[in-house]
């Protein structure tokens, strides 16, 4: 019986990993990671999977300027989001250009399976 059950076990375990990958992850994003680039006024990011727009979205803020080494984090306010024709791109449609300074982008969506996913980078505008 124990034999059994571990096998059981196992087979369940090693099944796992497939239905976790199926969860939708971010395949690109403008600007990308890391990235430095100048004044946007708008950011895309695209999923692996079509999600549900009222349940998703990002948190902007600004987490550095220069020439102000004691800036403290600065939440961006006023953008609007909206998802592209293919059901996989969240857009993000700023008021105007981001002025210079350093960005933490956190996302969340929930996908069509209902699962919620979330992660986060950081990028520059020069």
């Amino acid at each position: 019986m124990t034999r059994y059950f571990l096998t059981a076990a196992a087979a369940f375990a090693l099944a796992l990993p497939g239905v976790a990958s199926a969860h939708s992850k971010l395949v690109s994003a403008n600007p990308a990671a890391n990235a430095t680039i100048a004044k946007p006024t708008r950011l895309t990011l695209t999923f692996s999977e079509t999600f549900l727009a009222p349940m998703s979205g990002v948190d902007l803020t600004m987490t550095g300027m220069p020439g102000m080494a004691s800036h403290e984090p600065m939440p961006i306010k006023g953008f609007k989001t909206s998802v592209g024709p293919d059901g996989k791109t969240l857009i993000v449609t700023l008021p105007r250009a981001l002025p210079a300074g350093s960005y933490d982008l956190k996302w969340h969506i929930v996908g069509a399976d209902q699962h919620k996913m979330e992660g986060g980078y950081s990028f520059t505008v020069k």
